[in-house]
């Protein structure tokens, strides 16, 4: 026996010290998995998600909405057309190649080149580069939001993806149907590599040894992602053990998920704004300026806010949240029932009058509740509502056909930027253009469209920053449409993660910075 022992111990001792510096692995549930390898393949929300993790941006949003360098560790804006960006010296991609100009380069290229993302980069030139690790991104025209829109590009590895693989076809191509080499392969600078991939059923993740970053808090060495679609299974995942976080929250389960003593809820207000439009084409009444303001008087969204949102929303006045250029504190929510009531007299529509409304059932946060309650809030100034809900798959074509007098809309800034709400939402519709596409209220206004399309080549922040917030004051003032709230952002996880820090207003947690206690 005593030999038996002395043959053992130190078997069991290299396995009790495997057990002392095992991995930190996380578990994370999300309602679907990356599509693709190839960060250009697609944009959404799962695929910028992926690219954060797998890639690296040349800079990135904070929580607070200001911008912080990745890739690049500084940059200066040289005229109104060109920006100059001074990479970090040293970074590897997960192939061993080394970081240049020359990939950011080939990279915007490509960028151009896709279908999803080319309307993001149609105003960029291709860049220049300076020397081996600074490089000239530069616009066709004055641009603002240069470094904003810097924040999608990831660079990819140019002599990775270069040349041709084993069948023949070029490893660059972007495909959005069937094979290609980067749909399968991926070599980034981020904290993670791909080491395992079921496309719908698992995703492996394993920490980068050459990861760059070395100030990064970040311990998680691996993460497995498991797809569930469905909200209930993925909430039972987490509150069972089984995951560890959660993306995202279904609304009905917050409670509960706060509730519990095993997990934490984590929030934050967001940036999407969800609004009423109002269709001045269909009905006259809309034309007139007070049955707008009475409208917007009557919906009462700070207690929708309260009462059906359960404080997990910001009421809002305007398009732009606190930390956009264009947020004006003056324009505060509005409720007032017995002005509104005043307004409507006014306008010499008193008795009322009779609409239809449609939003969907499925796309936002309580978005049929929400809408069923602005109905009934409508009715106590005169106005009845013939309140018609469905799922998104059906509402948005709907939408485009506008066949009701007022629609639901919610939206979130890309570029996190005033400019983007009105470039589509309130400019005067235009098909040639594009600009008003999802205007289904067709406000226009000639000073607003003048200062919008003005705002898009002002690089002077001050300047920029007063256009912004007239802007939003006209908008306010003629009730362009109709403010609900901003809805609050949500993730869960377990108790001994430290999500607070790693969350933003993109929705992109930054996994590489995570902290398991």
């Amino acid at each position: 026996m005593q030999k038996l022992f002395t043959r053992l111990f130190p078997i069991l001792l290299v396995l009790l010290l495997a057990g002392f510096v095992q991995a930190k692995t996380m578990k994370l549930a999300m309602d679907a998995d990356p599509v693709s390898l190839d960060p250009h393949m697609q944009l959404s929300g799962g695929m910028l998600q992926y690219s954060h993790m797998v890639f690296d941006p040349l800079v990135r949003w904070t929580k607070e909405t200001s911008i912080e360098g990745r890739l690049a560790e500084k940059w200066e804006r040289k005229d109104e057309k060109t920006v100059r960006f001074f990479l970090k010296k040293g970074v590897k991609f997960h192939s061993g190649n080394e970081l240049t100009a020359a990939d950011v380069i080939w990279t915007v290229k490509r960028l151009k080149d896709s279908v999803d993302f080319k309307g993001i980069f149609e105003q960029f030139e291709i860049p220049v580069q300076v020397d081996k690790y600074t490089v000239d991104i530069i616009t066709k025209v004055p641009y603002p939001l240069l470094i904003n829109t810097a924040t999608y590009i990831f660079p990819m590895d140019s002599q990775f993806y270069s040349g041709t693989d084993a069948k023949g076809t070029d490893k660059g191509v972007i495909n959005k149907t069937g094979y290609s080499f980067a749909n399968d392969n991926a070599s980034g600078t981020g904290k993670y590599t791909v080491v395992e991939r079921q496309q719908g059923v698992k995703v492996v993740f394993k920490e980068f040894k050459g990861y760059w970053d070395e100030a990064s808090p970040g311990n998680v060495e691996e993460i497995v992602l498991t797809p569930i679609k469905n909200d209930a299974t993925r909430v039972a995942a987490l509150l069972s053990g089984d995951v560890d976080f959660i993306m995202p929250v279904p609304p009905q389960d917050m409670d509960r998920i706060e509730k519990a003593s095993n997990v934490k809820l984590v929030t934050m207000s967001g940036t999407r704004i969800i609004t009423l439009q109002l269709n001045q084409q269909r009905v006259e009444a809309f034309k007139n300026e007070k049955v707008r303001q009475a409208i917007v008087y009557a919906i009462n969204n700070a207690g929708i806010a309260k009462k059906l949102m359960k404080g997990r929303a910001t009421v809002g006045g305007q398009n732009s949240p606190n930390g956009y250029l264009g947020y004006n504190a003056d324009l505060t929510p509005r409720y007032d029932l017995k002005k509104a009531k005043q307004l409507m007299k006014d306008a010499g529509y008193e008795k009322g009058f009779e609409i239809s409304m449609i939003a969907p059932n499925n796309r936002y946060v309580n978005d049929e509740k929400i809408a069923e309650a602005a109905a009934s809030m409508l009715g106590k100034i005169g106005i009845k509502v013939n309140l018609k809900t469905m799922p998104k798959a059906q509402y948005w074509d709907k939408f485009d056909e506008q066949v009701a007098d007022v629609q639901m809309i919610g939206w979130h800034s890309d570029t996190e930027d005033t400019g983007n709400f009105f470039e589509f939402l309130l400019m005067c519709p235009n098909k040639e253009t594009g600009y008003g596409q999802y205007n289904s209220g067709h406000y226009c206004n000639a000073e607003v469209d003048a200062l919008t399309l003005a705002v898009q080549s002002e690089t002077d922040d001050v300047k920029r920053t007063a256009m912004l917030k007239k802007m939003e004051k006209i908008a306010y003032d003629e009730a362009a449409f109709v403010p609900l709230h901003w809805q609050d952002l949500s993730w869960a996880g377990k108790t001994n993660l430290q999500i607070a820090p790693i969350v933003n207003v993109m929705n992109f947690p930054y996994f590489g910075d995570l902290v398991i206690e």
